[in-house]
């Protein structure tokens, strides 16, 4: 992934990707609620101030920059997304936007909870 497009995932709206992690669960019988535990359980954010960073439209280095405690087992999530493993992606940001990507995916996938919040 190049600058441009690092760029572009900053400036991105958290707002516009956010329903289609909703759909993309609910397509495979998940839940809205495991979504938003999921970001809270990454982030430290609760349901309002989630709902405010949706409503603000924050872009996704705001977004992270503002996280009031990114989890400390998110060195515990591994793997591919995109193509990329995540674990070894440089460009701080990205990787925690990926980590996400992964997160939902695994929901998607039908992983129980447990093993996708690490515990």
């Amino acid at each position: 992934m190049n600058n441009a497009n690092h760029a572009r995932v900053y400036k991105m709206s958290f707002a516009s990707v956010y329903p289609h992690y909703i759909q993309k669960a609910e397509k495979k019988g998940r839940t809205k609620e495991e979504v938003d535990e999921i970001i809270y359980w990454l982030t430290g954010y609760d349901q309002q101030t989630l709902q405010q960073h949706i409503d603000n439209k924050t872009d996704f280095e705001t977004f992270f920059a503002r996280a009031p405690q990114i989890n400390p087992n998110i060195s515990k999530i591994t793997g591919v997304i995109c193509g990329f493993r995540v674990e070894e992606i440089e460009d701080q940001l990205i990787q925690k936007v990926r980590y996400l990507d992964k997160l939902i995916d695994e929901l998607a996938k039908g992983k129980p909870m447990d093993k996708i919040l690490r515990k």
